[in-house]
């Protein structure tokens, strides 16, 4: 058997185990979930009704769909090497390089289903346009956090320290813009030392991560500002940041002793 056909397989056995398992169970609660909260706010809202919906629920189906997708990527992961399905997977004449891009194609795959679903939910409050949009800069967020979560697994082989490692990541980096506001703001005297050096740390810690809070803005949803010129940074963001992560993953697989 071919590499590429060893990745598909593995991929399309990733899959299956996310559509037979809690995957799909997960998201239906949180489109119900998100169904019934959207209802509840355009009942209080006085004003901008759907606006007001579309944007609080499309960050509420955000925060949902990246807590979920890491928390499945990590716990699947962990329970076949619990499981000696790991072990299983590398005695036979298959690549750990084949393995990795096995895996990390079948949870894109679950990321893309999760982000079409709860994509369908914004269309009943949001133009169809806006929500194409939103959902593919959803899946490309997502796959930055299936990227992470597996490297967090690789490296820390326990589940609360990846499933932490890996919020601490996503969180900083959806933040890091607001950060970077507060260490230049009117009330920082720019002339200090310490202001120039807390700037200076802010900056350098910014140029390392994704511009995350740069994806799947709920603005998008209530005034309809989305464009395909703004997927552009997006998507050659999520380009960079997976290639690298991937990368990083890779390394730490093949050093380590099963």
């Amino acid at each position: 058997m071919t590499a590429a056909r060893q990745v598909r397989a593995i991929a399309g056995l990733t899959l299956l185990e996310a559509l037979r398992g809690s995957l799909l169970w997960l998201v239906a609660l949180i489109l119900l979930a998100g169904l019934g909260l959207a209802e509840l706010l355009g009942a209080l809202a006085i004003t901008e009704t759907r606006q007001t919906q579309a944007a609080i629920l499309g960050a509420v189906l955000r925060l949902a769909a990246v807590l979920v997708t890491s928390l499945f990527v990590i716990t699947s992961v962990v329970r076949e090497q619990n499981d000696k399905v790991l072990e299983l997977y590398l005695s036979l004449p298959l690549p750990r390089a084949a393995y990795y891009l096995g895996k990390l194609a079948g949870f894109a795959a679950c990321a893309g289903v999760a982000a079409a679903l709860l994509g369908a939910l914004l269309l009943v409050y949001a133009p169809p346009v806006q929500v194409l949009l939103w959902t593919l800069s959803l899946f490309a967020e997502l796959l930055v956090v299936v990227a992470a979560s597996l490297l967090a697994l690789f490296t820390f082989s326990q589940v609360t320290v990846a499933l932490s490692v890996v919020l601490a990541f996503y969180f900083l980096a959806r933040g890091m813009g607001a950060i970077q506001l507060m260490s230049q703001g009117p009330l920082v005297d720019p002339g200090a030392l310490s202001s120039r050096v807390i700037a200076g740390l802010v900056d350098g810690i910014a140029f390392l991560l994704p511009d995350l809070y740069r994806f799947t803005p709920s603005e998008w949803l209530a005034y309809g500002t989305g464009s395909v010129a703004d997927l552009g940074p997006v998507l050659a963001q999520t380009a960079v940041y997976v290639t690298l992560l991937a990368g990083a993953a890779l390394f730490d697989l093949y050093r380590k002793n099963f």
